[in-house]
């Protein structure tokens, strides 16, 4: 697969490699980009949450809908698993899918930030 060299901002949706959790192996998977963009500028890494379509409602889950993204398309309902972060090199991306919009992402950071507070 061609690799995606191109600059990579807050809010995109991309393909790449995730790991499992117990580091077994990985699935190739969209993620959102959850690290600023000053970070993603001056850094070859990015920090991401998982996206799934295996749809759960726990407390660190948002639904995403077909009308939560700004730009791009998803083919169906999934949901970004907030807990399921990690840092991943950016030549890991295999393509761009798309950016959510604005309201929707707060909404994951809202819910990223209740895993760090107490």
């Amino acid at each position: 697969m061609e690799k995606v060299s191109l600059e990579i901002d807050q809010r995109e949706i991309v393909l790449m490699p995730f790991p499992y959790s117990d580091f077994s192996g990985k699935k190739v998977r969209p993620v959102i980009i959850v690290s600023n963009d000053k970070f993603n500028s001056s850094s070859q890494d990015l920090i991401v949450c998982a996206i799934t379509s295996n749809i759960s409602k726990d407390h660190y889950t948002i639904l995403l809908k077909k009308d939560c993204l700004e730009k791009g398309r998803l083919l169906d309902d999934c949901c970004v698993k907030v807990e399921n972060i990690a840092k991943i090199d950016r030549s890991l991306v295999i393509k761009k899918i798309g950016s959510l919009k604005q309201d929707i992402f707060s909404e994951v950071l809202g819910k990223l930030n209740t895993l760090f507070s107490q």
